[in-house]
């Protein structure tokens, strides 16, 4: 029910009604599949919920678990550099794409799932009206229904300030239940009196992160492997896990931190509390980050809005109009960054931190060409900066690594670097393990492109303490960049670069991803450095001023194909893929700042969308979203964010009415497919850029206002100026605007 919120007064349901449009998303069965499931996180710890009636499964996860150990990269490949230059200055990419190959290193270790809770109710009860909430202006989630005709619910929390998972059952009736607690890690599991212990290890006895999970309940009795409860009407339920990674560079075993008697007190002094305590915690904790930005972009009809969330989407997806869906995604993005990105130096990974699987896609890890950077887009502009500070502080780690990463692949005595993929142990070097296709493997910009965000930070903070910290992080990226440029007829370009993932095509037929002077690799360098020397300036740096001064013109420039899109590299040459799902060459347009809407390089850059067209994967969606709303072109801004709306069926649903490609799951996750949460980070700041975009200078409301969205409000945006915007707009037109 899309305008009430569900609760469970005195044993009896009731709907308790909201004057403001409704920020839940609702379902009308359990999930069956992951895609359906409903999220929750504390930003260390995540769960994922079914709310079966039979046996509901939570999935668990820790966003410090991982494989491997911490990062010791031995190679030293930086030889084959010129050898591969050599090769791309008589223009033979074959050869070139071939040597590549010996500046790869290894493979970035995999985020891992930590185990499941089942709650079982022994009795063949008689399920009626069933409902399945997940509220996001609360971060709770509420599963309820009639058992045999008794009211029964079960609420859902994951507390940031007392780091726990939390769950209360209450029921007109005696409630009986057994409670299971598992890993798909190697595990022993102990059940004592009210608490199951499972310890536990991703690697082996010796090696890698270990865990604890501790699990309370008083109400429960251990018997065999687990808790049974047996005729209470109400039951907390109490998960805490810590794990032994105690740093990106300390040995999780021989330096780890103490995590087995940290898990059991946590869980002890949360299940001493009671839920009332938790609850009223947890939500003034959580409101004080939510609540900053509200959004109002007009109402839904009430027979659209009390239709569950899956049935609204897929409506949405065949034209149905539906701003109230349109504002939960937006609010929805910021939920999930608020639940997924709270630990220190530990960032939100390709999947947040909700992974079910050993070998998750992509390794659920960082991958830094697009995917990493655009999880944080909206951090400043939707007002969640203390979200940020986990990617700033993973920025440290990284250029500590990248330094011999710099020097040992690239001989670039100054600064550091980071390449395609990253892992919870700051991993830097090139991925592939020379085998890689060096379109996606040798990419080596991961650095330069994060460390953007450090001077976004500030604008939008004016903390000068934060980039006092991290202005050596983003110096010593810009230094990477002044270090790796060659010349070239008397310009500054890169040699071997790629355009992330793609390909080119040559006037003699060959394919390939090596090249020299790629666009994107400029566009990203000439953004860092940019961002460095302002900094620079405001911290009193005046010899970094002058070299990245006397750099930044000799910078290769932009250039217009002969199809008057812009080019992607130093040559004209085809593109077998035109339609290709990145676009990074348009980084200058965004998140970068080169290129304005309305001169002839915007016009260029519209012309490579227009071929790009509206068909791609759910991130690459996000993306164009936001490069649309920064040309000022409303009405394509917005097809593309209906666009990204696309009903998506749940992975593993085999039915003839499936639907398949980028979009979004009935539970308004991202498809790439499969499961990404970059396209919800990019589609939630997407919003903001169609709504407000700001430089240090000046802020411009409305830019990319859509006619869908004539009357409407927004409050708490914020802008590069320092500041926050609250304002109003009818039929189109601002009537309301406070710069605070």
């Amino acid at each position: 029910m899309n305008a009430h919120r569900l609760l469970l007064l005195g044993g009896m349901l009731a709907l308790a009604c909201t004057p403001r449009p409704s920020l839940s998303l609702h379902y009308g069965e359990p999930a069956a599949f992951f895609e359906e499931s409903l999220l929750l996180g504390n930003g260390q710890l995540g769960a994922i919920v079914y709310g079966g009636t039979e046996k509901d499964c939570i999935s668990l996860n820790d966003i410090t678990l991982w494989t491997g150990e911490p990062f010791r990269d031995t190679a030293a490949p930086a030889a084959w550099l010129p050898v591969v230059r050599e090769a791309l200055e008589q223009e033979d990419y074959q050869r070139a794409d071939q040597l590549q190959r010996n500046l790869q290193g290894k493979n970035s270790n995999s985020y891992q799932p930590l185990g499941s809770l089942e709650i079982a109710y022994p009795d063949d009860a008689q399920i009626t009206d069933y409902q399945r909430v997940l509220d996001i202006s609360q971060a709770q989630a509420l599963v309820s229904y009639r058992r045999n005709g008794k009211a029964f619910s079960c609420q859902y929390l994951v507390s940031a300030p007392d780091s726990v998972i939390v769950l209360r059952l209450r029921s007109e009736a005696p409630i009986r239940a057994t409670l299971r607690l598992s890993s798909q890690q190697p595990h022993t599991l102990l059940a004592e009196g009210h608490s199951l212990l499972v310890d536990g290890y991703t690697y082996s006895d010796a090696h890698g992160i270990h865990f604890r999970t501790t699990l309370l309940c008083e109400q429960a009795q251990a018997k065999d492997d687990a808790l049974v409860i047996d005729g209470p009407r109400e039951a907390l339920i109490v998960v805490a896990n810590r794990t032994s990674f105690n740093g990106f560079d300390k040995d999780p075993v021989l330096e780890g931190r103490e995590y087995k008697q940290a898990s059991l007190n946590l869980a002890q002094k949360a299940a001493a509390k009671g839920w009332n305590k938790l609850e009223k915690a947890h939500t003034k904790d959580y409101k004080a980050l939510f609540d900053r930005v509200q959004l109002n972009l007009g109402a839904t009809p009430d027979s659209i809005r009390v239709l569950p969330t899956d049935r609204q989407l897929l409506r949405y997806a065949e034209g149905e109009a539906n701003p109230e869906l349109e504002a939960l995604y937006f609010q929805y993005g910021r939920y999930l960054l608020i639940a997924s990105s709270r630990t220190e130096g530990v960032p939100a990974n390709l999947q947040g931190l909700w992974n079910e699987s050993l070998t998750p896609p992509w390794s659920s890890n960082y991958t830094t060409n697009i995917n990493l950077e655009e999880n944080y887009w909206m951090a400043e502009s939707a007002a969640l900066p203390q979200m940020h500070a986990s990617l700033l502080g993973f920025l440290h780690n990284l250029s500590k690594n990248g330094e011999q990463t710099a020097r040992n692949y690239y001989g670039v005595q100054e600064g550091w670097c980071e390449a395609h993929n990253s892992d919870i142990w700051a991993m830097t070097c090139p991925v592939g393990e020379g085998s890689g296709d060096p379109s996606w493997a040798n990419w080596n910009m991961g650095g330069a492109w994060l460390s953007t965000h450090i001077w976004e930070h500030w604008l939008f903070t004016r903390d000068r303490a934060a980039l006092e910290r991290d202005y050596p992080v983003l110096k010593g990226a810009a230094q990477f960049c002044l270090g790796v440029l060659i010349e070239k007829n008397g310009e500054l370009i890169t040699s071997p670069g790629t355009s992330p993932e793609n390909i080119y095509r040559t006037p003699d037929g060959y394919t390939g991803a090596s090249a020299y002077g790629v666009t994107a690799d400029l566009a990203i360098i000439r953004e860092c450095l940019t961002d460095a020397a302002a900094a620079a300036r405001e911290l009193g740096d005046t010899v970094f001023v002058k070299r990245v001064d006397a750099t930044l013109p000799r910078l290769r420039g932009y250039h217009v194909g002969k199809n008057g899109a812009l080019q992607e590299w130093y040559h004209d040459w085809e593109e077998p893929a035109p339609w290709h799902r990145h676009q990074s060459h348009l980084i200058g347009v965004y998140p970068g700042h080169q290129i304005e809407a309305g001169t002839p390089l915007a016009d260029a850059a519209l012309k490579t969308l227009e071929i790009k067209g509206f068909e791609t994967t759910g991130w690459s969606c996000g993306w164009r979203v936001n490069l649309y709303a920064r040309l000022h072109q409303a009405e394509k801004a917005y097809q593309m964010y209906r666009r990204l709306l696309r009903y998506v069926s749940p992975d593993k649903y085999t039915g003839a009415d499936a639907r398949r490609g980028g979009g979004t799951y009935p539970n308004l996750l991202d498809a790439h497919p499969p499961f990404q949460i970059d396209g919800n980070f990019g589609g939630s700041a997407g919003v903001v850029e169609m709504l407000l975009q700001s430089t240090p200078d000046r802020v411009i409301p409305l830019p990319a206002l859509p006619k869908a969205w004539p009357n409407g409000w927004v409050k708490g945006l914020r802008t590069r100026t320092g500041q926050t915007v609250d304002m109003r707009w009818e039929n189109g037109q601002l009537t309301e605007y406070k710069l605070r």
